[in-house]
């Protein structure tokens, strides 16, 4: 079945977030033929010139059926942020096979990715202070720089700023892949906020999210 996995969880009283992952594999006009776009969305299909990825958006709509939603319940701000009208959090994320998004009383965001060893080449470009404590001798270090990457782009997904550099802005302390979790930090301008992330490894994929932690 596409729903590959479901996760629920509440990090607190009187909150809930649940994760829903889908594996695509249906053709285009199956998953066409069960979806309806409002404009704005068709639109932005319409413009799409891989199939792979109007696959993946029209997967992320039918996991937002299976929660009561439709497309039209989902908005973009002007710097295309996600956003329900009901007032939850929505974050959303999608790569090759496979599409995923969060739903939360929580601000929240969500990536995954293929592992993959061009990561290696690109890991000075997104990150810095994270080098010193990884191993590049190590098995886990394609792993951990995907982590390391996922946990960023959940991350700025949840500020979403202009200006933002995963390198300058965005330090993620030490972790153990063993840990599923970790902490992160983002400075940015007067900006200074923590963030708890998670992790889980689905085949050669990597699924983070991430949580904006309240202010003391």
């Amino acid at each position: 079945m596409p729903l590959h996995r479901t996760i629920n969880f509440s990090r607190s009283v009187g909150t809930i977030t649940e994760i829903l992952l889908w594996k695509i594999t249906e053709p285009l006009s199956e998953l066409s033929a069960e979806v309806t776009l409002n404009p704005t969305s068709q639109l932005r299909f319409n413009r799409m010139q891989s199939e792979l990825h109007q696959r993946a958006f029209l997967s992320v709509r039918k996991l937002l059926q299976l929660k009561g939603y439709t497309d039209f319940d989902l908005e973009y701000d002007q710097h295309g942020k996600p956003h329900l009208k009901d007032g939850k959090h929505i974050s959303i994320s999608h790569s090759h096979e496979y599409a995923t998004l969060i739903i939360s009383d929580e601000i929240t965001g969500i990536d995954i990715e293929l592992q993959r060893e061009k990561i290696i080449k690109i890991a000075p470009k997104f990150a810095e202070k994270e080098l010193d404590f990884l191993d590049k001798d190590n098995q886990e270090y394609i792993r951990k720089l995907t982590v390391i990457w996922g946990v960023k782009e959940s991350i700025f997904k949840i500020i979403n700023e202009v200006g933002i550099s995963f390198k300058d802005h965005i330090h993620v302390f030490p972790f153990e892949m063993v840990d599923q979790s970790g902490i992160a930090n983002l400075h940015f301008k007067n900006k200074a906020i923590q963030f708890k992330y998670h992790f889980i490894e689905i085949d050669n994929f990597t699924l983070v999210y991430a949580f904006q932690q309240k202010q003391q």
